[in-house]
Formats: structure tokens, C-alpha cells, sequence
């Protein structure tokens, strides 16, 4: 029977606590593999170390730039093979889904910036962001993850006593509905029908839509916040387009990534231009 996953912070070990070896990080549970960067399967992923072991990674400090897991030479460092949209790689999209918290370790081999100068750092939670595939450094195709610092919680919520007997639970959104003028244009303008399967969803407050960005906004993608880098979809289609589960090919065609149907063809409005480079991109992001 497989370990119970333990999202969220272990009591205890607060942002901050070290350890000097794996051994020791193992046996805090902040980190359980004694080897492997991702602790996690296709139920989830509740904890990463970052330590310099895959040459695309990218540190920020409060955003990671985090390569998956596979393909690497543990002696060179290189990339000899393709990565996999598979166990650890594969929970770090569900935690994404799902808006599980992530435990991010840091290992001294990481980026000086932000690393330890020895051993192992348990600094707080972070949520994925954003997931996608590329070829990397070394010519092979490698998952990358986007994750985002989340504020500690390692501290009792407020008057528990008042929340009544209810177990009560913190909730983490892990996909941002953005709401601005640009994307409220587009939503108008195909008159809040999802671009794929023609839903109108209304509600007593009136229609209800989602504006998606093709390309994404923020590094390292960086997307353009403008009508032509936006479809309105309903929320399904949002997260099947968001998570690759559907592309839109050159012609227009939407397909489902998983079983290689056509789902039909992209609704367009005479008022509403895409920019097909961001599409291509798009298809490019999610390619397995």
C-alpha cells in the first residue's frame, strides 16, 4: 500500500530548518525519497529539492524555474534522453491541478543566491503554477514547472475554536482567472461562448466566461496581454487547454491531445484576431 501523501508543511520543521544530509531529510519526512529531486506520482507531488542537479533549472527565490525528473546523467549532469510526462513529473501536474502546496528544499549545490552554504533548507511552500515541455539545453525534450512561493502556514489558523466543529482546511488556487479589459473584450466579442464547443453558461448575474491566454504571460514565456493571445472558453475547455489536454492545429482544428480526435473547428469572430504563432507555440508547450 502506498505512503499516505502529506501536503503542506510537516510539524516541526518550520521555513528555515536544515539538514546535513538526505538521510536526514528523508527521516523529517520534509523530503521522504533518499534520492530523486520529486517526491510525488500521478496523485500529487507534496515536495521538491532544488540542487543543481539539471542544468535548465532557473532559481529566483520566490519563483523556480524547476526541470522534471528523467533522461539525466547523475555523473555529467547532462541530459542523455527524453523526459516523460511521468511519476514525479506527472504529480507536479496534479499538484497543479489540484492546488496542492509543494515543500521546496533547496541543496547546496543549487544557486548560490539562494541555496545554503551546506546541506539541505526546507524554504516554505510553493504552488505550480504552470507546467509545459521544451527542448532543453542539451538537445532533449525536458518537462519544466513554474512554481510560485506561497506564505507559511506553519501556525494554527486563527480562532479555532470559533470555527464550530467543522474541520476546516486552507485552499490554494492554482489557476489565475484573469479580469481585464483586454479579456473582457474578447469574452464580448464571441458573446461569452467558449471558442471550442460553443457553450453560453448563464448565471443570475449574466453570462459567464473565461478568457484563456495562448501563450502565457510572465517568464518565461512571457505572452502578450492582448486580444490576439486570447480565447474565450468555458471553464472545461480552460483547463484542458491550459494543461495541453487540447491544441489547436494549423488549420484551425481543435484536437484532444490524449486520444487524437478532432473536436472541431476554433469558433471565430470577424472582430476577434488570433495570432497563430501563439497557437504554433501553444502546440510546442504541450508536445510529448
Amino acid at each position: 500500500m502506498p505512503t499516505p501523501r502529506t501536503y503542506g508543511e510537516i510539524p516541526g520543521y518550520p521555513v528555515g530548518s536544515t539538514f546535513q544530509n538526505r538521510t536526514e531529510l528523508a527521516k523529517s519526512q520534509v523530503h521522504r525519497p533518499l534520492q530523486g529531486g520529486i517526491c510525488g506520482g500521478q496523485d500529487g507531488a507534496e515536495s521538491i529539492v532544488v540542487s543543481g542537479g539539471y542544468i535548465d533549472d532557473e532559481d529566483f527565490g520566490d519563483e523556480i524555474l524547476y526541470t522534471g525528473q528523467g533522461g539525466n546523467d547523475p555523473n555529467t549532469k547532462r541530459q542523455v534522453a527524453h523526459q516523460q510526462l511521468k511519476f514525479g513529473n506527472l504529480g507536479l501536474v496534479r499538484s497543479q491541478l489540484e492546488g496542492y502546496p509543494v515543500r521546496v528544499i533547496r541543496g547546496a549545490q543549487g544557486d548560490r543566491a539562494h541555496s545554503p552554504a551546506e546541506g539541505f533548507r526546507y524554504d516554505g511552500l510553493y504552488r505550480v503554477a504552470d507546467h509545459w515541455s521544451q527542448v532543453g539545453v542539451h538537445g532533449f525534450r525536458i518537462w519544466r514547472f513554474r512554481l510560485v512561493e506561497l506564505e507559511s502556514t506553519d501556525r494554527p489558523p486563527p480562532d479555532v475554536e470559533a470555527a464550530g466543529p467543522a474541520g476546516r482546511e486552507r485552499a490554494v488556487i492554482q489557476r489565475l482567472i484573469r479580469s481585464t479589459p483586454v479579456a473582457n473584450a474578447a469574452k464580448r466579442l464571441n458573446d461569452y461562448r467558449c471558442q471550442v464547443c460553443g457553450l453560453r453558461l448563464e448565471t443570475p448575474t449574466g453570462p459567464y466566461a473565461e478568457a484563456a491566454h495562448i501563450r502565457a504571460l510572465g517568464r518565461p514565456h512571457d505572452g502578450p496581454d492582448r486580444l490576439s493571445n486570447i480565447l474565450c472558453l468555458c471553464p472545461n475547455h480552460h483547463v484542458l487547454f491550459d494543461t495541453g489536454a487540447i491544441v489547436v492545429d494549423e488549420d484551425g482544428i481543435v484536437r484532444d491531445t490524449i486520444s487524437g480526435q478532432e473536436i472541431g473547428k476554433l469558433r471565430m469572430d470577424l472582430g476577434h484576431a488570433i495570432d497563430w504563432t501563439h497557437l504554433t507555440y501553444h502546440r510546442q508547450a504541450h508536445k510529448q
